[in-house]
């Protein structure tokens, strides 16, 4: 790590060779995903991967093709709206990657057939994965991919939230073509999907943000400082109905050691106010460095 803190350009390397490693393995994932659990089972794929679907099953053209095509127009007004020159470069080599992929493993891929239950939640699961490591590195796998990610970066919607939404639409529309009942295991793969994207991205060790109110914060806060090595920071509080003003502390920490800190404040002040938040990603200060995220 010292090393590279000495060569940024080496540093600046391997973090977009690992960003392009991350966008071939999610691609894939995808167009394995299409081969043996969606497309054999009539299940149809969430956005344009899903209106390629559509065409396969009406006039027999190649899913990887229709998808690609469909693409272009939306990878423009990613380049335009969406981050530049990156997120293109990322994109479309996530599009040529996933849409090349599935015409070429059609052949050897084994579909999984029969259970509902196995191949909408495995779908939704590598759906999931698959999406979650393309937009982690800053791109996106095209279609509704890119209006989710543009409504996150300029309205702050929540990336999953948006493309479970916007999926679901599509997904209703395609019941005329391929009736209701393989549209509702696909809206459980869109499900399943969405929280899998937003927990790859976000990480699975949530920490959790404390908040504390007690007439023993100075005690509370050493005992923080000793026995978990967490920094702390000091509100000015009052209270509303007494209009008391009383300082309140600020912590975060890793989820196993929140019920340490319950005990700790419990032992110090059994009359203390406490309220616990889950914070999915936290940089810096004994959590992941800022610096693995700079390019």
């Amino acid at each position: 790590m010292h090393r590279l803190r000495k060569h940024p350009a080496l540093r600046k390397g391997l973090l977009i060779f690992q960003d392009y490693l991350l966008i071939t393995v999610g691609a894939v994932l995808l167009a394995v995903n299409v081969n043996m659990f969606l497309a054999p089972n009539q299940v149809i794929s969430t956005g344009i991967t899903g209106l390629g679907m559509l065409a396969n099953y009406l006039w027999g053209w190649p899913i990887g093709l229709v998808t690609l095509l469909l693409n272009l127009p939306l990878l423009l007004a990613g380049v335009r709206w969406g981050g530049g020159l990156r997120f293109f470069l990322g994109t479309i080599y996530a599009v040529l990657v996933m849409t090349l992929m599935i015409d070429w493993l059609a052949p050897f891929i084994p579909p999984i057939l029969g259970d509902p239950l196995i191949y909408t939640l495995f779908g939704g699961l590598l759906d999931g994965i698959g999406i979650g490591l393309v937009v982690r590195s800053r791109a996106t796998t095209g279609g509704t991919d890119i209006v989710a990610q543009l409504l996150n970066r300029y309205r702050g919607m929540p990336f999953g939230q948006v493309f479970m939404v916007v999926n679901s639409i599509i997904l209703m529309a395609g019941a005329i073509v391929v009736g209701l009942v393989p549209v509702l295991y696909a809206l459980i793969v869109n499900f399943v999907s969405a929280r899998v994207v937003d927990m790859v991205q976000e990480g699975v060790r949530y920490a959790r943000t404390v908040f504390i109110v007690s007439n023993k914060n100075e005690q509370i806060r050493q005992r923080i400082f000793q026995e978990l090595h967490r920094g702390i920071t000091i509100f000015d509080a009052r209270g509303g109905y007494t209009a008391t003003p009383r300082p309140a502390l600020y912590v975060v920490i890793s989820r196993p050691e929140l019920t340490t800190l319950k005990r700790l404040v419990a032992d110090i002040d059994p009359q203390a106010f406490i309220v616990v938040s889950e914070a999915q990603e936290v940089l810096g200060e004994g959590f992941k460095p800022v610096q693995e995220l700079a390019t």
